[in-house]
């Protein structure tokens, strides 16, 4: 349960083969860190089995956590089409499982979680994990690489969902203002 006041958000590093949760519970100005890991599904098993096992974990860490908010990192650029097709089936069971729990939805690039997080959309892995444990007090950075990459999207959409609320706010005002 998230405590008062705060607000929950899971954010997803989509892979076929392993992708990345991590759940952060924030007030806008303090986050914490409450889980992180990786999703694996069998590789000997066929694609559609492999997406069925990826919507039960899925399932199974929205019932757990009871998150709010999905922060999604969005399919930018893959080796191949075969590839980046089966990123966007992998991604669309994690959209669709977030929406079927009543959860908002939200999808960042790359380059925009690497810049909230480091303030250069081109940021190396290393720097964006360190980062995610400097923000969320951690011993060490996240592993495996995945699931530090979740949370960074969790954390990419707090800070830009605060950002945006203080524009509209700050809009509203100037507005009653003239």
């Amino acid at each position: 349960m998230t405590p008062a006041g705060q607000v929950r958000v899971l954010g997803i590093d989509p892979g076929s083969e392993s992708m990345g949760f991590g759940v952060v519970d924030t007030d806008g100005r303090k986050h914490a860190f409450v889980a992180a890991g990786a999703i694996t599904a069998p590789a000997r098993t066929s694609f559609p089995a492999r997406l069925m096992a990826i919507d039960t974990e899925i399932a199974s860490i929205l019932e757990k956590y009871a998150p709010q908010v999905l922060s999604i990192e969005d399919t930018f650029y893959a080796v191949n089409v075969k590839t980046a097709i089966k990123l966007g089936h992998v991604r669309g069971v994690a959209i669709v499982a977030a929406a079927r729990a009543g959860l908002s939805v939200f999808e960042y690039s790359p380059a925009s979680i690497k810049s909230a997080l480091t303030g250069f959309g081109r940021a190396e892995k290393s720097q964006v994990g360190e980062m995610v444990r400097l923000l969320l007090g951690l011993r060490s950075v996240p592993e495996p690489h995945d699931a530090a990459d979740a949370l960074a999207a969790a954390i990419c959409h707090i800070h830009t969902a605060g950002t945006l609320e203080r524009m509209l706010a700050a809009e509203i005002g100037v507005r009653r203002r003239k």
